[in-house]
């Protein structure tokens, strides 16, 4: 008769016990990040589009943290975080570019089963990518109207619209660096889109030509750079995935759907560094 093993009080030495501690699911409340998808159909797909909206909206939540702590660094000539910041903003857009992939899993027949219970709801009402695009400087005050609803998430908005963009930052440090920037640019309505000016494209001509004299400049530029390349990417992703999946029909929110998509493939966040290269 073989006598019982009595259970091991440990595994490999790993705690096992958290009746007491903090534990993992605690730490990361994931019991009410499990338990936050509510499907409104029996579609077996619609937790997918649940999902795949949730994750984008938790990634975009880390860029705005990200982006937001570059703009103050930047504010305070301290590049050197920035350029870290920057360059996990640009990874976090390819996990945004690549989740793409995964709703193009679902096929027009499949949407079809759920799309009629989502009601006018649409990413196009996404607050948070909305304040990345003022962050990066495509401002726009109409764009605060599908929030009216929630006075908070206008307040949000609104600090966002009338404060300057990274990009403004940059042209500001651009000054404090020497550079002769038009004054109009360094204190201007902050809640108007920017425009390419001259004198901007001009000071980056002049870091290009000579990066060994600006290298903090130049690097900056770069990671600019790198960040508009993939959120363009990220855009034309979004356009071609809503077109394998609903055509051209009209989104839920109201807009034109792919039209209007492409359309926003022309927005160009950062233009003089991409005009520069042109007459480099």
């Amino acid at each position: 008769m073989t006598t019982p093993q009595t259970p091991s009080p440990s595994f490999h030495g790993a705690k096992l016990d958290f009746s007491r501690d903090m534990s993992y699911a605690n730490y990361l409340d994931l019991n009410a990040i499990l338990n936050a998808q509510h499907p409104i159909s029996d579609a077996h797909d619609e937790v997918l589009f649940i999902i795949q909206h949730q994750t984008s909206e938790l990634w975009m939540k880390l860029m705005l943290h990200e982006l937001q702590a570059a703009r103050v660094c930047l504010k305070h000539d301290d590049l050197q975080p920035a350029f870290k910041m920057s360059a996990r903003v640009s990874r976090i857009m390819e996990q945004l570019l690549r989740a793409w992939d995964v709703l193009a899993t679902m096929t027009p027949s499949e949407y079809s089963t759920f799309r009629h219970h989502l009601g006018n709801s649409s990413g196009f009402q996404s607050y948070q990518y909305r304040i990345i695009e003022f962050v990066c400087g495509n401002k726009n005050a109409l764009m605060l109207r599908p929030h009216s609803h929630h006075p908070p998430t206008v307040a949000l908005l609104e600090k966002e619209l009338n404060t300057p963009s990274i990009y403004d930052e940059t042209l500001r440090l651009l000054a404090r660096r020497g550079y002769e920037i038009d004054a109009h640019l360094l204190e201007r309505d902050w809640t108007q889109p920017y425009e390419a000016n001259d004198s901007v494209e001009r000071a980056w001509l002049d870091i290009y030509h000579n990066p060994k004299e600006h290298w903090e400049l130049y690097e900056w530029a770069e990671e600019l750079v790198d960040l508009e390349d993939t959120f363009r990417q990220w855009r034309f992703r979004h356009v071609t995935t809503v077109e394998r999946i609903i055509g051209f029909k009209r989104g839920t929110g109201g807009t034109s759907g792919v039209n209007y998509l492409k359309k926003m493939l022309d927005v160009v966040l950062f233009p003089e560094l991409w005009h520069a290269r042109t007459n480099m």
